[in-house]
């Protein structure tokens, strides 16, 4: 499970929003989810492409509440402001654009409508 950090939003909730706590409350107007790896074709190379959905889910809900916390602080505040969260997403471990195999430049380990499938969930 090493370097997987959207397993922390599962695994360790109360860490990853105090990090978006302390982001916010250090200025930041906006947070994001946490979410980089969060498909299931990233999630395969630890066997947990079951979860993506949840970690995704759990994810959006830790950052709304730590952007909600931070807002609700400073309501009282001379300049009041609300906070935004941004979903995160990132490259995944394949690619429908270039092979991996040297040997065979027309093969794709995934295909379009899977990757269309893993960014949509």
């Amino acid at each position: 499970m090493k370097n997987n950090n959207d397993l922390l939003n599962i695994t360790r909730k109360e860490l990853v929003t105090e990090i978006h706590e302390a982001y916010l409350n250090a200025g930041a107007d906006i947070v994001e989810t946490n979410t980089f790896n969060g498909t299931w074709v990233s999630q395969s190379d630890y066997g947990l492409e079951k979860y993506a959905y949840r970690m995704n889910k759990e994810a959006a809900r830790l950052a709304r509440i730590a952007a909600d916390r931070v807002t609700e602080k400073d309501k009282e505040s001379e300049d009041p402001r609300w906070r935004l969260v941004a979903g995160a997403v990132g490259p995944t471990n394949r690619t429908a654009s270039v092979s991996p195999k040297v040997e065979d430049a027309s093969f794709r380990n995934i295909t379009y409508l899977e990757l269309v499938d893993a960014y949509y969930e």
